[in-house]
């Protein structure tokens, strides 16, 4: 018994006749979102690189509007059961050649048919409950990066208060040994030496008022000597 046939499959559809390019290159591009959640379907040919990836997301989203507003369905609940393109009327036109010949210009068009149906239940429910898990996790995350921010914030507070309670240093300068050292060991090498200088002028003045004082008659019996 042959199975339902492709134009009579349930679900909420959408028609685009006489598109402008060839059911072959249609093809390629439908054959991406065969099966596809609707989202899911709509993000892959965003991101397409091919002509036909704009014109089929529009009978896509077509599909998806029709589901919404004619029967009543959820756009998160729809996925692309099936979809097809069908060879429309090709344009004739003619191209010059050599030796005064020509050659005939076959300009293809295609009928495109993109239908969207409900998911089945149970797909739905898993759907929904990896959803949950991951707004679950999501949650825990943003939970976790509020907890460090707010532990960032109140670090520095913490500190501000610390230091407010301690002690005020007084006004005393603080001094410190090695220097007090080292200006004592130089203001007493200073006066070691101005005292050494003291004393060698004393030895000197003590050696000139030592000398013993020559009369007019020494010098008289030295000079005969």
């Amino acid at each position: 018994m042959p199975g339902v046939k492709t134009n009579e499959r349930e679900g909420t559809r959408a028609v685009l006749r006489h598109s402008r390019m060839s059911a072959y290159k249609v093809r390629q591009v439908l054959d991406l979102i065969r099966g596809q959640d609707a989202d899911r379907a709509a993000e892959i040919l965003s991101l397409g690189d091919r002509e036909a990836a704009a014109t089929v997301g529009k009978v896509l989203a077509s599909a998806v509007a029709n589901a919404v507003h004619n029967d009543g369905l959820d756009a998160e609940d729809l996925y692309v059961s099936a979809c097809y393109a069908d060879e429309g009327s090709t344009l004739k036109r003619w191209r010059p050649r050599a030796r005064g010949r020509a050659t005939r210009i076959r300009k293809r068009t295609s009928h495109i048919t993109v239908i969207v149906s409900r998911l089945p239940d149970e797909r739905i429910a898993r759907r929904r409950a990896k959803q949950a898990a991951g707004g679950s996790q999501r949650s825990r995350r943003v939970a976790g990066s509020r907890r460090r921010q707010q532990a960032q914030v109140s670090a520095p507070v913490s500190r501000a208060e610390d230091s407010a309670l301690e002690p005020e240093p007084d006004g005393t300068p603080e001094v410190d040994v090695n220097e007090t050292e080292q200006v004592g060991s130089g203001v007493s090498a200073s006066e070691s030496g101005t005292e050494s200088a003291s004393a060698d002028d004393d030895v000197a003045a003590a050696d000139e008022g030592s000398e013993p004082e020559v009369t007019d008659g020494e010098s008289a019996e030295e000079k005969g000597k």
